[in-house]
C-alpha cells in the first residue's frame, strides 16, 4: 500500500495515537494494582480479625480503616472508569479493526494496517 498515501498517512496517524496511550494506560493499570493489592491485604486483615465476627458490620468496617479507604477507593476507581482507561489501546484497535473489515483490512494492536488478498470474484 506504498502507492497509497492516505493508508500511510492513516496508519502513521492510527500508530502515533495508540502510541502516545501507552504511558497513560500504564500509569493506571499501575494505581488499579497498587490499590487492588491494597483492597485484599485490607479485606485480609478484615476477615482474619477475631473481633469483626463479634461486632456489628459498620463498626469493623470502622475499626479498619485501611481496608474501608482502600475499598472506597476501588469503587471509585471503577465508577470513574479506570476499567476503560486500562485497556483503552485495545478499544481503539477493535474499533478500527470493526471499521476496517469493510475494506478488507485490519490491524494489530499496534495500530499497523493488515492488508487482507481480495476476495476472488467469479
Amino acid at each position: 500500500y506504498a502507492s497509497f498515501p492516505d493508508l500511510k498517512a492513516f496508519e502513521r496517524r492510527l500508530t502515533e495515537y495508540i502510541a502516545c496511550l501507552q504511558p497513560a494506560t500504564g500509569r493506571w493499570r499501575m494505581i488499579l494494582i497498587v490499590v487492588s493489592v491494597c483492597t485484599a491485604t485490607g479485606a485480609w486483615n478484615w476477615l482474619i480479625d477475631p473481633e469483626t465476627q463479634k461486632v456489628s458490620f459498620f463498626t469493623s468496617l470502622w475499626n479498619h480503616p485501611f481496608f474501608t479507604i482502600s475499598c472506597i477507593t476501588l469503587i471509585g476507581l471503577f465508577f470513574a472508569g479506570i476499567h476503560k482507561r486500562v485497556v483503552a489501546p485495545s478499544i481503539i484497535a477493535a474499533r478500527c479493526r470493526t471499521v476496517l473489515a469493510e475494506y478488507n483490512m485490519s490491524c494489530d494492536d499496534t495500530g499497523k494496517l493488515i492488508l487482507k488478498p481480495r476476495p476472488h470474484v467469479q
